[in-house]
């Protein structure tokens, strides 16, 4: 059995799981796949593929020449990047539950750090600036968690202690879970709006001018979903009136170009995509990926397997 892996650390992990299947387990050859420099053996060969968080160059033109490929197993939660493309042969399971400690915890921090105004204050101390005045306040507010699923979960644990009102908001009602059919009716009342949708054809721009326009004055955005759930051209304009603030660890274009005017637009705060890279997220990938490859080989049931459209 020949198996692609992102890191030698997820190598490692997988090099002494004989010792844990039953008898006469079959032979595992791991390689390390990165993205770049040359494949590391015939595609056609591998049955079982782990991605690197960064999906590779070529990722649709790879996958159909892995006629033998049974399991993709994402490190990320997200897997527009591959759904389109995987083989009818193959299963596809995402990495749900992975990230969610280090994310949560980015949006918590991440909200807290607008409101607050820490980004302009730090600005301020490298200007050797006094700048006091009173700022907002995470207590009393009203967050919109949209896209609630298990990172929602872990973003509503964090807030427990901050006397806030958390709203609900999946793709379809539920007790305590708003649909998304309701959005237009909840964002005038949200202090804070965390985006935390998948990419599908139904989300992708979904964020867009009319969306931004319902929210009411001086509330932020927190997208820690994908860049390209919101327009990106609508949310400069409302930064630059000054009635919007955001917090983004996802943009569109990404990375953001230099010269692009969401890096300078009031309100913005904006960090590269790191709100999962964590230490804690690198053990939990290691976890799963051992565990979803015991129980290949085992024929037990995967975990997160991604089934029609999510």
């Amino acid at each position: 059995m020949k198996i692609w892996v992102a890191s030698q650390d997820l190598a490692d992990v997988l090099s002494d799981l004989p010792k844990e299947l039953p008898d006469d387990p079959p032979e595992i050859e791991c390689a390390v796949y990165d993205g770049r420099g040359a494949l590391p053996g015939p595609p056609d060969e591998v049955e079982i593929w782990v991605p690197p968080l960064v999906p590779v160059p070529g990722t649709p033109g790879l996958l159909g020449r892995m006629t033998g490929l049974r399991l993709l197993q994402t490190v990320t939660a997200g897997v527009e990047a591959y759904l389109p493309h995987v083989p009818e042969h193959a299963m596809l399971c995402n990495a749900r539950g992975v990230h969610d400690a280090g994310t949560a915890e980015w949006i918590v921090g991440a909200a807290i750090a607008v409101l607050r105004e820490f980004p302009g204050f730090a600005a301020a101390q490298a200007r050797r600036e006094w700048t006091y005045h009173h700022t907002g306040v995470l207590d009393g507010a009203t967050v919109l968690i949209v896209g609630y699923g298990s990172i929602g979960e872990a973003v509503e644990r964090r807030l427990a202690g901050f006397e806030v009102d958390v709203v609900r908001v999946a793709r379809t009602a539920r007790e305590n879970v708003h649909g998304e059919d309701e959005l237009p009716a909840l964002l005038p009342s949200a202090d804070v709006v965390v985006l935390l949708v998948p990419v599908t054809a139904g989300t992708v721009g979904m964020v867009d001018a009319r969306f931004l326009a319902r929210m009411r004055d001086g509330a932020v955005l927190v997208n820690a979903a994908r860049g390209t759930v919101v327009d990106t051209d609508a949310l400069v304009a409302e930064l630059e009136s000054g009635r919007l603030r955001a917090a983004l660890d996802v943009t569109s274009p990404e990375p953001l170009p230099q010269d692009h005017p969401l890096w300078t637009a009031p309100g913005a705060f904006i960090t590269p995509h790191v709100a999962g890279s964590t230490p804690a997220s690198v053990r939990r990938t290691r976890e799963l990926v051992r565990s979803q490859v015991i129980r290949y080989v085992t024929g037990e049931r995967l975990a997160n397997m991604i089934t029609g459209h999510y």
